[in-house]
């Protein structure tokens, strides 16, 4: 009973450090998790473990409303949608097992200019990436791509003239990805900018573990 009562103060006090702005999706957690205790108490495990499932599910997407929060501005000349989940339906990540993916759409005001910008973190699809930026010799077997550094971290380009297509890409600490992709577009500038404007240490501190 312990380890349980542990688990429920452990996320009563993540949902209690969340902005006011999500006070009523975090209120209706908070009553997840203290009828969870109740039903663990009273022996109805099945019933307890589902409400615990909701609330974390709940939390999750409070998580991925913070995540979604540090996406750059659109640059001078552009417009930007909301960031969303990659699937679709708002901020609410794909939490758990596939992880989080988060994207922002950005338009070209006075042109053709097209730019999505996306995040993954703990995604199996990261894994598959750490490979190419761990072997320089795949980068230089490629003449469209190159690396940028950004501070500290380093970036990787490829850019194709002919189709007007830049993709952006960056891994940090091994488990977050972010991507800009970008079409129409005169130049891979506009995509590294934006690549370049995304406040790394903002998106380390949310998604931290």
């Amino acid at each position: 009973m312990q380890s349980k009562r542990t688990l429920g103060a452990a996320l009563l006090g993540l949902v209690l450090t969340l902005p006011v702005a999500t006070s009523a999706l975090a209120d209706e957690v908070v009553e997840q998790i203290e009828l969870g205790l109740e039903l663990y108490q009273e022996e109805d495990y099945g019933a307890a473990i589902t409400e615990l499932e909701f609330a974390i599910s709940d939390i999750r997407k409070l998580m991925s409303g913070r995540i979604a929060g540090t996406f750059p501005d659109a640059p001078e000349g552009w417009t930007a949608g909301e960031a969303e989940s990659a699937g679709g339906g708002g901020a609410a990540a794909l939490m758990g097992g596939g992880g989080t993916m988060l994207q922002r759409n950005y338009r070209e005001e006075e042109g053709d200019g097209r730019l999505e910008a996306s995040l993954m973190i703990d995604n199996p699809m990261v894994q598959g990436m750490a490979t190419m930026f761990s072997n320089p010799a795949i980068i230089a077997a490629q003449p469209n791509m190159e690396r940028v550094r950004m501070g500290r971290e380093t970036a990787i380009v490829k850019w194709e003239a002919d189709r007007s297509r830049v993709e952006a890409t960056l891994l940090l600490d091994g488990r977050i990805l972010m991507q800009v992709k970008g079409q129409g577009v005169d130049s891979p500038d506009v995509a590294v900018d934006l690549l370049r404007a995304w406040d790394l240490a903002e998106v380390r501190t949310q998604a931290a573990r």
